[in-house]
């Protein structure tokens, strides 16, 4: 039978290191929720998600191998609220459900502890869902930089994507934890061990009770 499952929420900027945290907890036991690979899941071919979008928006915007074209919807909904809200209530719903049961999953593997890892948790509202929530930060420099090589990009197409998130400091004003990974992944992993301690006693788990490794 799975014991009790705490799950917390971790997110941060773009190219904030939200991932190398992830894996910093990972390592440590806990069990990692992606919500961005569950969005993937949810909308692939022969799934209701997938399904409903195509229904809403055309088959315009699959690829000609059936798959959902990401860039053609992106371009859609970016720049038009009511169709974007049209897409997160398609969505959203599903990738809650989805990472609910991932989450079920793991705790059926013997993980105590949970990580819902999703880049857009405050901005969809579901900061107090997930708490106690970790929101990982890093200077605009890093986060250029990093943007910069991460995706071949030069400075004032990363600039303009920096443009195009939620400010960090909206997220680090609703946080209860913050990393900042402005800093060797020494250092990182140091700030990650430290909270992932105050993560165990908040929860009260024993530091070697988290899970499998």
């Amino acid at each position: 039978m799975a014991q009790a499952v705490h799950i917390f929420g971790l997110t941060g900027g773009i190219a904030c290191g939200k991932s190398t945290v992830a894996a910093c907890f990972r390592a440590r036991g806990v069990g990692v929720v992606d919500a961005d690979r569950e969005a993937r899941r949810v909308v692939e071919p022969g799934s209701e998600g997938l399904a409903e979008i195509v229904r809403v928006f055309g088959e315009g915007v699959l690829s000609p191998d059936g798959t959902l074209d990401r860039r053609k919807l992106g371009a859609r909904v970016f720049s038009d609220a009511a169709e974007r809200r049209k897409l997160e209530g398609i969505t959203h719903p599903r990738i809650r459900a989805a990472s609910m049961e991932r989450a079920r999953q793991l705790s059926e593997l013997g993980h105590r502890l949970v990580a819902y890892e999703a880049a857009l948790l405050v901005e969809v509202g579901q900061a107090d869902d997930f708490r106690p929530l970790v929101v990982v930060v890093a200077t605009e420099a890093e986060q250029l930089a990093r943007l910069m090589a991460r995706d071949g990009i030069d400075e004032a197409q990363a600039r303009a994507r920096l443009a195009a998130q939620m400010p960090v400091r909206d997220k680090v004003a609703v946080a209860d934890h913050v990393i900042d990974t402005s800093c060797e992944l020494a250092q990182v992993r140091e700030r990650a061990e430290a909270v992932l301690e105050r993560l165990c006693d908040g929860f009260g788990l024993g530091r070697g009770d988290l899970g499998p490794r």
